[in-house]
């Protein structure tokens, strides 16, 4: 199938949804391939291919050699009565980052999308996730509505989770909105909350000092967010590893 409405793609791949047999069974090995061998929430061919049939989008981004580099899978339901758009997942290769793959999938999507009439998105990410949060927060402009704690569970189904738990950021896109429109800017009284350079690295070193990460944003985020500070961006450390977030108090926004 050809590419819908989607943006210039990434030099040497293609964005199409996924059709066949192969295209599936690759999908399922890349979510082993990112999350881990023994990824228990892996998504099997048959619900991949039942979410294409009620509005969900599968989309995968595709190598010259066919090679599945990246891929994006969402449902579409209802949330206080109105369709909307949730992002499940989206993973890309470990030698294909930082070539701008995920946020061609992700406005793939979003186009799909806004062809069936629906406008919002939502998904989850990790905040120790620095290449996720400046992508989610700065170059798509989406919003944060909420820090949830061990969103998941505890995380033992995940090899990258495990140890850490699956606290996330669940953030809203708005589809028909550029990525800068509203976004503050940062004043004095702004707080920032600083991520490590490589959670994972870490993790692979010292369990202990991931744990303690994981901690101490958790209370940073939950209290800033309970006295109704807002996240209006990210910025990224050194040569793009971790960074802090930019959090804004009410009324500055």
């Amino acid at each position: 199938m050809p590419v819908v409405n989607a943006p210039p793609a990434p030099p040497t791949v293609t964005i199409r949804l996924l059709e066949t047999t192969e295209d599936y069974a690759a999908c399922v090995e890349l979510q082993e391939a990112t999350w881990g061998v023994g990824f228990t929430d892996r998504v099997p061919p048959s619900l991949l291919m039942a979410a294409r049939e009620v509005g969900g989008v599968v989309a995968g981004a595709f190598e010259r050699s066919g090679r599945l580099a990246g891929f994006v899978l969402g449902f579409t339901g209802l949330r206080d009565g109105r369709p909307v758009h949730w992002s499940h997942m989206l993973a890309v290769r470990a030698d294909c980052r930082d070539r701008g793959i995920g946020r061609t999938l992700k406005r793939f999507q979003r186009d799909r999308l806004l062809e069936l009439g629906v406008t919002t998105m939502y998904w989850t990410f990790d905040p120790l996730v620095a290449r996720n949060a400046n992508l989610n927060l700065n170059e798509l402009g989406a919003v944060v509505e909420e820090y949830v704690v061990d969103f998941y569970g505890p995380g033992e189904h995940s090899p990258v989770d495990r140890g850490i738990g699956t606290d996330r950021l669940i953030v809203r896109w708005d589809l028909r909105r550029d990525a800068t429109a509203g976004r503050g800017s940062r004043r004095a009284d702004s707080v920032r909350i600083e991520i490590p350079a490589d959670i994972q690295d870490l993790k692979s070193r010292s369990i202990d000092q991931a744990r303690q990460w994981r901690h101490t944003t958790r209370r940073a985020f939950t209290y800033y967010l309970s006295l109704g500070y807002r996240v209006i961006g990210f910025e990224r450390g050194p040569g793009g590893q971790g960074g802090c977030y930019l959090l804004e108090p009410p009324g500055r926004c």
